[in-house]
């Protein structure tokens, strides 16, 4: 089985991405392809993951965990959404690194399905804006017992995915910038699914949706109905440049609460941010989604 595993990050659009692959679960099912409710497994395989702890995987796990999350339909491929799959947002970032468990998770989860074809799906975050937000979750006593270095800019999400590749070498990875996630909402649900580029999807400008005005939206779909036939990138430049005029800024903009940043911070921490985004471009077997 093709077992498709998306694991956030904290304060991307996980639910948001759940919520449109369930509403896909129709259509999905007829080619093969499970979208399980959240209540179906994230427990499940969180007390199990727990287990393997003290002991390895028992004899039939694979098929008493499969015939409990997807309750006797057939499937070839199967999505699993779990935002806190490598941990609750309180613990994100530890020593400097994020999701400092995320390895092995991972590998314990690839023990339950030793024969199965897995795909990791992730999104990542600028850490000026990622470190603020697990930052008020956490119980650290202070900014710098958080972080665990001393400058911020060493925390690098590409350090998160070398590890990850290495603890399961043989797992496919595909992450992609929340910040470019409505110019490629349809195109992510597709990848997951498995489907061609251009095919049909319910819910592929639902992000868009939430931070268009509605008169942008209205002129939106008048302009796609005016022009029927365009490919996947120039659907991404319509797309940017509607936003460019109809955004709505409270819902794009994020207030950094984080004390001591200064604007030199917060612009060197966007710097270095890119420069991992090229980094994670460079990891063999890690695939970036981008406009």
């Amino acid at each position: 089985m093709q077992l498709v595993l998306h694991a956030g990050a904290h304060f991307t659009e996980e639910e948001r991405l759940l919520k449109c692959l369930l509403s896909n679960r129709e259509s999905f099912s007829k080619r093969g392809i499970a979208v399980p409710g959240p209540g179906k497994y994230r427990d499940l395989i969180r007390h199990t993951l727990h287990a393997l702890k003290s002991a390895p995987p028992a004899e039939g796990a694979r098929g008493v965990l499969l015939d409990a999350i997807l309750d006797e339909e057939d499937a070839d491929r199967m999505i699993l959404s779990n935002g806190h799959f490598f941990g609750f947002a309180m613990s994100a970032v530890r020593d400097g690194v994020i999701y400092p468990t995320s390895a092995v998770k991972l590998r314990q989860f690839c023990s339950l399905f030793p024969n199965d074809e897995i795909e990791l799906f992730m999104a990542i975050k600028n850490p000026a804006t990622f470190l603020p937000a697990v930052y008020q979750k956490s119980k650290a006593p202070d900014l710098q017992s958080f972080l665990g270095v001393p400058d911020p800019c060493d925390i690098r999400w590409s350090d998160t995915l070398i590890a990850l590749r290495a603890a399961c070498p043989h797992v496919a990875i595909t992450v992609w910038c929340s910040e470019d996630a409505p110019l490629i909402w349809a195109q992510i649900v597709r990848e997951m699914a498995g489907l061609e580029h251009g095919e049909k999807i319910i819910g592929g400008f639902d992000l868009l949706r939430e931070i268009m005005s509605p008169e942008g939206m209205k002129r939106f779909r008048a302009y796609l109905k005016s022009h029927p036939v365009m490919t996947e990138m120039q659907k991404r430049r319509v797309i940017a440049a509607f936003l460019d005029k109809f955004a709505l800024e409270d819902e794009i903009e994020e207030e950094l609460d984080m004390p001591g940043w200064t604007t030199e911070i917060v612009d060197n921490l966007s710097d270095t941010y890119d420069e991992d985004v090229f980094a994670i471009q460079r990891i063999p077997g890690v695939s970036v989604m981008t406009p």
